[in-house]
């Protein structure tokens, strides 16, 4: 929690799985930022154009806002679609636990349809 900013930062983390007999452990990441009232949201990075993979503030054009490099598909800080993509980023339920946050499933953003 402690390296959680306003500012949108990626983080990677493992989640275990098992495909029939297969056990194995895939690396996922998620976009993690707190507001000005100290709320932690993580977003998904994956675009809802068609599945790329979204960065922040990667698009000189366009800076404070997630951007798809596949299609072009542009959103806010909070997740809210604002080009191409038809709709926002989902989101990671998160958990506080002993100063970390814990991620779990991923549902659709409810933020950012509160955003102005």
């Amino acid at each position: 929690i402690s390296k959680i900013t306003e500012e949108p930062q990626e983080f990677t983390f493992e989640l275990k799985q098992k495909d029939g007999w297969y056990d194995s452990t895939a690396t996922l990441t998620a976009w993690i930022r707190k507001d000005a009232k100290g709320d932690i949201y993580a977003l998904s990075p994956i675009c809802k154009h068609l599945g790329c993979t979204v960065g922040w503030n990667n698009d000189k054009a366009y800076p404070d806002e997630y951007h798809c490099p596949c299609h072009g598909a542009r959103y806010t800080k909070l997740g809210k679609n604002l080009e191409v993509a038809p709709k926002p980023l989902d989101q990671y339920k998160t958990k506080f636990d002993n100063g970390w946050v814990l991620l779990g499933d991923i549902v659709p953003n409810t933020v950012a349809s509160e955003e102005a």
